[in-house]
């Protein structure tokens, strides 16, 4: 088995999952997780190994994420907001699908970078410190990042 073999069978999961919270597209994520390995394969000579080789891959998901909305200029209907139950957590709330729609919501009118540090920790599972790599910051400043995002959307929810 080659090198870029053992990557791929290693990482296309975590990059995939990491694609699928940021887009929110099944589909998308696929195509968008192809693209990454395409240019995974023609860049790993050049990966110099300074982080971990699943930040490398996700901020390359990222990149190819952030081009197809520049191509295709994503916009997103809103249907009906549902109230949610204050006393669930946002992790409970995901589990159902309605309240993880709402909360999708409320992530996506989220700034930069609370929306990407949410998603990462929620969706794409990553520690922070791999967050924190990405963003070529520490794990704390992920944390903190990832704890006002959380504050901000639990906020929300509570003005709705």
């Amino acid at each position: 088995m080659t090198e870029f073999e053992s990557i791929y069978r290693e990482y296309f999961r975590d990059v995939e999952l990491y694609l699928r919270a940021i887009c929110k597209d099944e589909l998308l994520a696929e195509e968008l997780t192809e693209q990454v390995f395409f240019q995974a394969l023609k860049a790993l000579p050049k990966f110099r190994g300074d982080c971990d080789i699943r930040t490398w891959l996700c901020a390359m998901g990222r990149n190819c994420y952030l081009s197809h909305l520049r191509k295709t200029k994503h916009t997103e209907d809103i249907d009906e907001i549902q109230i949610p139950d204050p006393r669930k957590s946002i992790e409970e709330c995901i589990s159902d699908k309605q309240q993880a729609m709402r909360i999708h919501r409320l992530l996506h009118e989220l700034k930069e970078p609370y929306k990407e540090v949410f998603s990462l920790r929620v969706f794409g599972q990553l520690s922070f410190a791999d967050i924190g790599g990405l963003f070529g910051r520490t794990a704390n400043w992920a944390c903190v990042t990832y704890h006002r995002a959380r504050q901000k959307i639990l906020d929300e929810m509570e003005e709705l």
